[in-house]
């Protein structure tokens, strides 16, 4: 016979998977599963941990517990960067996402911080400048509504953004088109760029940033913008809540010995 706390974990389960508690919804406080009999503090508590570790639902303090959303937000490799989003019109990358997924959006659910640093191994390699060298890093932190998505820290050499909105701290997007117009109107217009994926274990500090349920890898990406000749223009490093995000690939594929035939 199943503990009585599994028992009510499956309960809820069920309700969860059949819809009838749907995604956002709220489970009763423990209290009230107390009092209507459910069993004891202990008990109910064992079965919300059970549903968080499932995937199932989200615990945080001052939101209680609630039904996670099932679908993911496409999170678009190629097309979020394409420059008729942000050259020709008001796209920025985190927004092309929430237009790709039908999801509802607001600039200011982009917060940010800006700071100037010394950069570390991991930035100076990123930006191609000396270790210590002085650079601006651009923090954002990324919510749908209330539940954080993802943090993305772009690093800038100072000579090709001082005194630009990109180190401007205002909520939102850096303007009209976002960092990439910035950088276009400075005469820095991006031409290709290369990420790197990887999951890992989140921090204590990314746990709590992001209102990770127990046992949630994130999803940290490197992202490295070149211009035409070759100059880094931003290196970021951004970390994803992975069970939030459907990473979407479109993109041409190689023909490697095509294009050495047709130099011959």
């Amino acid at each position: 016979m199943a503990p009585k706390w599994r028992d009510l974990a499956d309960r809820f389960a069920e309700q969860i998977k059949s819809g009838q508690l749907p995604p956002g919804a709220q489970l009763p406080q423990i209290r009230e599963l107390v009092e209507a009999g459910e069993g004891s503090k202990e008990t109910v508590h064992k079965a919300y941990k059970a549903l968080e570790a499932e995937g199932l639902v989200t615990s945080t303090r001052g939101h209680g517990t609630v039904v996670r959303p099932r679908t993911a937000l496409k999170r678009l490799g190629i097309a979020r960067y394409d420059k008729a989003k942000w050259r020709d019109g008001d796209e920025v990358a985190f927004i092309a996402d929430r237009v790709a997924s039908g999801r509802a959006y607001k600039r200011n659910e982009q917060t940010q911080t800006v700071s100037r640093i010394e950069a570390d191994n991991l930035v100076a390699e990123g930006l191609g400048v000396p270790v210590g060298s002085e650079v601006y890093a651009r923090a954002r932190l990324v919510k749908e509504g209330v539940q954080p998505t993802h943090t993305l820290t772009s690093y800038y050499r100072p000579e090709h953004v001082e005194g630009t909105r990109i180190v401007d701290p205002t909520p939102g997007p850096a303007g009209r088109g976002g960092g990439y117009r910035v950088l276009y109107d400075a005469g820095y217009e991006i031409d290709h760029m290369r990420e790197a994926l990887f999951a890992r274990v989140p921090t204590t500090d990314e746990v709590q940033l992001l209102q990770l349920p127990a046992g949630e890898p994130v999803v940290e990406l490197h992202r490295t913008t070149y211009t035409a000749d070759g100059t880094v223009v931003e290196f970021a490093v951004g970390v994803h809540a992975a069970s939030r995000f459907a990473w979407e690939y479109d993109f041409k594929v190689p023909d490697s010995a095509q294009d050495t035939k047709g130099q011959e």
